[in-house]
């Protein structure tokens, strides 16, 4: 079984995100969803890790082959822990492959055993970020074009409050 994971903070899915979820899902057998602590932003999320788990799982009801998780140690030892073979990350711009490609190169000097496969995102998910969405929310501008529908309530709401 070909089993990949697709590390994000996900603070919150964005439509972005779950283009590259549903195509990891066509390529691979399984394909785990995994929420993670971007040290560097710990103080800034919005939402908690589980509040995160919630909302994708909500998102990706339809899609048989793929599991949602959370894990706030090292990548490579996670994908050691359950088997990967790659590692999927979704590329909007030039600008993300720079920094993607530095932590692939570590990434692979941590575990030989796992790769890192790059999705491009759609053309109209370019300039789509969680940092975008949650910007737009709180000057109170509709996220509906960006977001999943089962979660976009949710998301408008913890925004706009400020919370």
């Amino acid at each position: 079984m070909r089993t990949v994971i697709c590390p994000g903070s996900f603070d919150p899915i964005t439509l972005g995100h779950l283009d590259i979820i549903t195509r990891s899902a066509k390529m691979f057998d399984r394909v785990i969803v995994l929420v993670m602590t971007n040290h560097l932003k710990k103080n800034t999320y919005s939402f908690t890790a589980d509040e995160r788990v919630d909302m994708i799982k909500r998102c990706i009801g339809q899609l048989d082959n793929v599991e949602v998780d959370t894990y706030d140690g090292l990548l490579m030892d996670y994908a050691r822990q359950k088997g990967a073979i790659a590692i999927v990350k979704g590329l909007r711009a030039v600008s993300d492959f720079e920094y993607e490609f530095q932590q692939a190169l570590i990434n692979k000097e941590l575990n030989q055993e796992v790769d890192t496969v790059f999705v491009t995102t759609r053309a109209e998910n370019m300039y789509l970020s969680s940092s975008v969405v949650k910007h737009i929310c709180s000057l109170g501008a509709d996220i509906s074009k960006f977001v999943p529908p089962e979660v976009c309530e949710d998301i408008t709401k913890r925004i706009k409050r400020g919370v």
